[in-house]
């Protein structure tokens, strides 16, 4: 069997399929007909070796629980290796329907109510969420802008604000989303060596970490072999592969007690068994899919520079950020003066799109727009178009 679903110029319907993305604009308050570009899917068809698999399952009738065999664990870690140079070991492992759920259990499991969780904004809204509604004070070390418009980390805030508000967790995204940066193996020492210093545990959301361009990315555990000791990894092949509605993480915890903590809490929560069909497309992803990954990770960069050169062309007083991870453009329309309500307004109602706007990633993305460049060309072209129409 050779690889089928290589086509990415292919504008696919996704309309009426139960799409978060494309069926549920009047639920979430916003008008029908919109192009979305907002929500981390991608508009490619999965690896065909990933389809033939589920076929196979669906077609055996039967769906009970499922636990899946040592093949599974292999494949994830052959992937971890082959692609991270991460030897992962097998009592590390826990499964969860997600890495949100996987935030959210580790604030249930490391802090108490009150407790402060640091996070840099702007940042994934969900870490905001599950810090707040779970009771925890949110606690915000934002990143900071050079002259070039590249993020990155202001070292001396960050562990000023671990001592002042007594922070006993920090949520890492690594890869960045949305500002989309693949942070160095010494700014992650740093980190590191503060969050040591001040027994402070760390969540590391590295679920866009097949999608680093400008470098390797680097498993904040292996900078340092004492790093791992208060180390939470969460990976999952949903955005490399597609797979988000198939609900399936890998969580690596080498710590013994922390790990024991961790599953204490996913057993209160009720959960137990993971959908079956998310265990069989991971696995097949894992072993299967490396000619649809890289094919999908050449397209997406093709994207990136196409925007760019779109940008510059038809739209030059909206700058974009250096996109070093990801496949979430950062798009600042700082230039304009506009208010939050306003630059949405013009991009909703004017220009027909649904993107996310930046102030849900934290006041510090006000001004910003948060664009999804995982789709044909023909569709990111005729958003950026429809951008340039009212801008």
């Amino acid at each position: 069997m050779s690889e089928k679903n290589l086509n990415f110029d292919e504008v696919i319907d996704r309309t009426h399929t139960n799409s978060l993305k494309y069926d549920c604009a009047a639920r979430r308050g916003m008008p029908e007909g919109l192009l979305p570009l907002w929500v981390a899917d991608m508009d490619f068809r999965i690896s065909s070796y990933i389809q033939e698999d589920l076929k196979q399952l669906a077609e055996h009738g039967i769906f009970g629980y499922s636990e899946p065999e040592e093949s599974y664990f292999k494949a994830v870690a052959g992937w971890m290796k082959s692609h991270h140079d991460w030897e992962v070991d097998r009592r590390w492992l826990v499964k969860t329907p997600g890495v949100v759920f996987a935030l959210a259990m580790a604030v249930q499991a490391y802090t108490k109510p009150g407790d402060g969780v640091l996070i840099q904004q702007p940042v994934y809204y969900p870490f905001s969420e599950v810090i707040r509604d779970n009771g925890r004070r949110l606690v915000n070390s934002p990143l900071v802008q050079d002259d070039t418009g590249r993020y990155g980390i202001d070292f001396q805030d960050f562990e000023r604000q671990i001592v002042s508000e007594r922070v006993k967790l920090f949520l890492l995204c690594s890869p960045h989303n949305p500002v989309g940066r693949v942070w160095t193996e010494e700014e992650l020492r740093r980190i590191g060596e503060i969050c040591k210093e001040h027994q402070v545990i760390v969540v590391s959301d590295e679920i866009h970490a097949d999608f680093a361009f400008c470098r390797k990315h680097t498993v904040f555990s292996t900078v340092k072999d004492e790093f791992a000791d208060f180390s939470i990894i969460c990976t999952a092949p949903s955005k490399t592969f597609n797979l988000a509605g198939l609900q399936i993480s890998n969580i690596f915890i080498p710590n013994r007690e922390l790990r024991h903590l961790f599953k204490g809490r996913i057993v209160a929560s009720g959960y137990s068994q993971l959908n079956a069909s998310g265990l069989t497309a991971c696995e097949s992803a894992y072993t299967h899919g490396e000619e649809w990954y890289q094919a999908v990770r050449t397209y997406i960069r093709e994207n990136a520079v196409r925007t760019r050169a779109f940008l510059a062309e038809h739209l030059p007083k909206v700058s974009m950020t250096e996109l070093e991870g990801t496949y979430l453009v950062w798009l600042d329309f700082r230039t304009y003066n506009l208010t939050d309500s306003e630059l949405e307004r013009r991009i909703v109602k004017e220009a027909g799109l649904w993107l996310d706007g930046g102030s849900i990633f934290g006041r510090d993305g006000q001004g910003f727009q948060r664009i999804n460049i995982a789709c044909p060309w023909k569709t990111l072209e005729l958003a950026l178009q429809k951008l340039a129409d009212v801008f």
